[in-house]
């Protein structure tokens, strides 16, 4: 039985990660939180995984607030890319394949088409600088290495890092009968952590390495994601498009960062639909809203 530890687990895809391996009688799955293994404490880690003595480890953890990490690039760094090498190292030490989330985020943004895994990144801002250094840690570090990027994730249990996802936060404001302005002109995957997990553990079973992007099918702009959310909930509420330059941030955004694999195991043929998977996030295979969503 393969033994599998998730850092971040209480995280978006963390959340999912732990549900989805867990149903799996073949995985024996140990979740551990920040407080139990904190990435960036290299001792703390090495004991950790020691003890479990797992066959993979998935590296959840991270500093997600974009904005944030553009004040903050020796916190954004020391997660994301000191603390990935801290959990590759100690992935060696046990003889576990380090499995590294990462992100679109490591992509520049000027390819009109979806990014797969042999384009080159250039990331345009601290956030996905230290992910793709992350990236780089790990594949240094641990003789055994599997990079899932993912993109634009939507789950139940929302980002904590980003005070829930962008989802929810449209259909608050639309119930509120509070106006509505999104970005009409940046161009991403719309992902369902519940389908990114499922990614996750396809690789797992199959003894996967090396990168792939874990993305839905199909690409869109935020605006178009908003009104596909609010269509899908009934709700009655217009949604303005504006330019990204109408919402000046500290980071700068890809103008597209949409994800596609050209691996044959996790190809955009074998991946839902973004929409499909929205629709499954807001209602659900018995077509009864869930209670976070409605």
């Amino acid at each position: 039985m393969p033994r599998v530890a998730i850092l971040g687990s209480t995280g978006q895809l963390g959340t999912d990660l732990v549900e989805v391996l867990r149903r799996d009688d073949r995985f024996e799955v140990t979740p551990l939180t920040h407080q139990e293994a904190d990435c960036t404490r290299a001792g703390e880690v090495r004991a950790v995984i020691a003890r479990i003595k797992p066959d993979h480890v998935i590296n959840c953890a991270a500093f997600v607030r974009v904005d944030d990490c553009e004040d903050q690039p020796d916190v954004a760094f020391a997660v994301n890319a000191v603390g990935a090498f801290n959990v590759a190292r100690a992935c060696a030490a046990a003889g576990a394949c380090c499995v590294y989330i990462s992100t679109d985020y490591v992509f520049d943004g000027t390819k009109q088409t979806a990014y797969v895994e042999s384009d080159a990144p250039n990331p345009i801002n601290v956030y996905g600088a230290s992910k793709l250094a992350g990236e780089y840690l790990v594949r240094q570090a641990a003789p055994r290495w599997l990079i899932v990027r993912v993109a634009s994730l939507f789950g139940k249990t929302g980002a904590r890092g980003k005070g829930g996802n962008f989802i929810e936060t449209i259909l608050a404001k639309a119930r509120r009968g509070e106006a509505l302005r999104v970005v009409d002109d940046l161009h991403i995957s719309p992902t369902y952590t519940r389908d990114a997990a499922a990614v996750v553990k396809q690789l797992l079973e199959a003894g996967e390495t090396g990168i792939v992007h874990a993305a839905n099918g199909g690409t869109c702009t935020w605006h178009q994601l908003a009104q596909a959310a609010l269509d899908l909930a009934g709700l009655q509420a217009r949604v303005t498009p504006v330019p990204a330059i109408a919402y000046p941030m500290r980071a700068r955004r890809p103008m597209n960062s949409a994800l596609r694999s050209a691996r044959v195991l996790c190809g955009s043929d074998a991946q839902p639909d973004w929409h499909d998977a929205l629709s499954r996030y807001l209602i659900g295979g018995s077509g009864v809203p869930h209670a976070q969503s409605f």
